[in-house]
């Protein structure tokens, strides 16, 4: 009987709509992710898988964990892992597998839509007898017919190039590599370089892992590229971009606005610059967070756990 345990931060409800997809014979126990070394250790001594969402094991968890035949994140990143160690010790390392693109996607769509039609203001507008404050269509806009540049074409990137086809936009893109001509013909996609993309697009949107190479990709420079209209949004990772410079950009108006779910440090200091501009957007880091996210990451866990402990490698591997 293979053992589990899953390491998580979520709310019972959420953790057990996760596990419900675990096989009968699996032995799965759910326990808080900030445990102790104390208690994480004798858990992972004998576990032959170890679910993760929300904190990390300490390196010492990971080095008393001699049966692990697979971490398997249910979050699509996983800067937060030591990749390294993980590495060292033979242990890999899976992601959930695109299993949240859809979420994340269209907490993209929602973001550029409430960024483009005002909706946060237009609200209690309506609410305090201030019906016709934006309805003169001056500040406000349509994708139908933008350039929307897409920054990483993986799962995420491809399901919000598809969902932006139905709005009528074009879609550039630019990847480490460019997409096969069977996908670019499918989204409608052209590839490009980075700078290009930015210089051409009305809304830059961001979908690539944090990464060495990734972090503060959209920096001063990068931002000076973009257009006075432009809008970036980023539902990706905070460190992505260099804040400092979006602040900066973003208060002397070079760009329209940002609508981000992510930022340098979250939960934001109270004091933090961004959140006393009137030309940003902001979500809490629940781009990929819905209800109906927590089943389809469980079906793909556990089908990758199965696959492991059938002998056979799994997917979305990272490490």
């Amino acid at each position: 009987m293979p053992i589990v345990r899953f390491f998580t931060g979520l709310a019972p409800e959420m953790a057990e709509r996760l596990t419900q997809h675990a096989p009968p014979d699996y032995e799965v126990t759910t326990h808080p992710s900030d445990l102790s070394d104390e208690k994480a250790i004798p858990l992972l001594q004998n576990a032959d898988f170890l679910i993760v969402f929300g904190g990390k094991p300490s390196d010492a968890a990971l080095r008393s964990a001699s049966k692990l035949k697979l971490i398997q994140l249910v979050s699509a990143g996983y800067e937060h892992m030591n990749l390294d160690l993980c590495k060292e010790l033979g242990i890999p390392i899976a992601n959930n597998g695109g299993a949240n693109s859809i979420d994340v996607a269209e907490h993209t769509i929602a973001l550029i839509l409430g960024f483009y039609r005002r909706f946060i203001e237009q609200d209690p507008h309506v609410r305090n007898n201030r019906y016709r404050a934006l309805n003169n269509g001056l500040h406000t806009f349509t994708i139908h017919g933008k350039t929307v540049g897409i920054i990483g074409l993986g799962n995420i990137g491809q399901r919000v190039a598809h969902l932006l086809n139905a709005f009528g936009a074009n879609i550039l893109y630019t990847d480490a590599q460019p997409a096969t001509s069977d996908i670019e013909q499918k989204l409608s996609a052209t590839y490009t370089t980075l700078e290009d993309l930015l210089s051409k697009s009305d809304i830059v949107t961001l979908h690539v892992p944090l990464l060495d190479s990734t972090r503060n990709l959209i920096g001063a420079k990068e931002l000076a590229l973009m257009q006075s209209t432009a809008v970036l949004v980023n539902t990706c990772r905070g460190g992505v971009v260099d804040q400092t410079a979006l602040i900066e950009t973003l208060q002397s108006n070079s760009i329209l606005g940002a609508a981000l779910d992510v930022l340098e440090s979250e939960p934001p200091d109270p004091d933090d610059p961004i959140l006393k501009l009137d030309n940003v957007l902001l979500t809490p880091h629940s781009a990929g967070v819905t209800f109906d996210t927590w089943s389809r990451r469980g079906k793909f866990v556990f089908k990758n756990l199965q696959q492991v402990w059938r002998g056979h490698p799994p997917e979305a591997l990272i490490s």
